[in-house]
């Protein structure tokens, strides 16, 4: 298997997608819109994918997360709320908060199980702070670590109701990042003691099954390498200090906070301790390029994979999307 996770370029494989992906067995895919027509389309591609490899457990992965980042759209697929609406309840009603975020992810997991997609990469953990780029905004669940990890873990339980995996991002904490990492790279000064703040949701949910790690340099760990590629940064401060021993991959590797080419950017962040590389753009000369840098993913990873992936096999009678986006919208009524 190996350590990447990639892209498609359309809503369909093509004849060389279809001949690369067999020979490179990926540790998995990720979708975005142009991947996402309709239900029959989706599913249809979705159950390509897995005849392909013959894995049951393939992970099929989105950002499904609601708001301003949602792959499946409206009107064929319904939209869910942002983080902040979330946080501006919990002000009032902290328990009626959790629920309604509870209520929420399921019902974005069953609406993600029907057309075969098992991960989503949400809950966002960065805890937002003023003055930082808006590319965390709004997504976030608030600016408290104790309220974004109580929110957090709330939606992590909604998704595995319904047989979908959690992803954490973006370890170790995306909301101090004055610039945003798509367009370059972010460089976070602040002292250990503030970063205390930033790791702490996902200190309290380091038992997810799965991780993202952020393309930002934090100086007071690592000035020299973005974290993503910092050996530093993901011995000692992801899988030591946070203690997260889930499945661990890169933000999609194309950002242009990263220099080199997308094989080469890979490269390095699987020298670091990733267990996997994300390409997202479905550029086929990018993923070849990966391909030839990166190998089979190490024995540590397919582990942590699989005990990722078991979470994805269960058999819950809770309430069925209409029931739950119902829920939801009673407790968001609150405010």
């Amino acid at each position: 298997m190996q350590a990447a996770i990639y892209g498609l370029a359309g809503p369909e494989l093509t004849p060389d997608e279809r001949d690369f992906f067999r020979e490179a067995d990926p540790a998995g895919y990720i979708l975005f819109r142009r991947n996402c027509c309709d239900a029959e389309q989706l599913r249809s591609l979705t159950d390509d994918l897995r005849s392909l490899h013959g894995r049951a457990d393939l992970p099929i992965l989105i950002d499904q997360e609601g708001g301003r980042v949602a792959r499946m759209q409206p009107p064929v697929w319904p939209s869910f709320p942002r983080g902040e609406t979330f946080n501006r309840l919990y002000q009032v009603a902290p328990s009626s908060a959790i629920e309604a975020a509870r209520m929420n992810a399921r019902a974005i997991a069953l609406m993600l199980s029907a057309v075969g997609i098992n991960v989503n990469c949400l809950p966002m953990l960065d805890v937002r702070q003023p003055g930082a780029t808006d590319i965390v905004g709004d997504r976030a669940y608030g600016g408290e670590p104790m309220q974004v990890a109580a929110l957090g873990r709330a939606v992590l339980d909604g998704m595995a109701s319904a047989g979908v995996i959690g992803v954490l991002k973006h370890i170790p904490g995306h909301g101090r990042a004055l610039v945003d990492s798509h367009k370059e790279l972010p460089i976070v000064t602040a002292t250990s003691e503030e970063l205390d703040i930033d790791l702490e949701p996902f200190e309290r949910l380091a038992h997810a099954p799965m991780g993202m790690v952020a393309h930002i340099v934090y100086t007071t760990w690592d000035a020299d390498h973005p974290s993503s590629q910092s050996p530093t940064i993901i011995e000692e401060i992801i899988r030591g200090r946070i203690g997260f021993h889930g499945f661990l991959m890169t933000d999609d590797i194309g950002m242009q906070a990263l220099s080199g080419s997308a094989g080469e950017r890979s490269a390095a962040a699987l020298r670091a301790g990733c267990d996997a590389t994300l390409h997202c753009s479905g550029k086929f000369d990018e993923m070849l390029d990966v391909a030839k840098h990166v190998g089979a993913m190490t024995n540590e990873g397919e582990a942590r994979l699989a005990r990722a992936m078991a979470g994805t096999m269960v058999d819950d009678a809770g309430p069925d999307l209409a029931e739950a986006s119902a829920k939801r919208d009673e407790l968001l009524a609150l405010v």
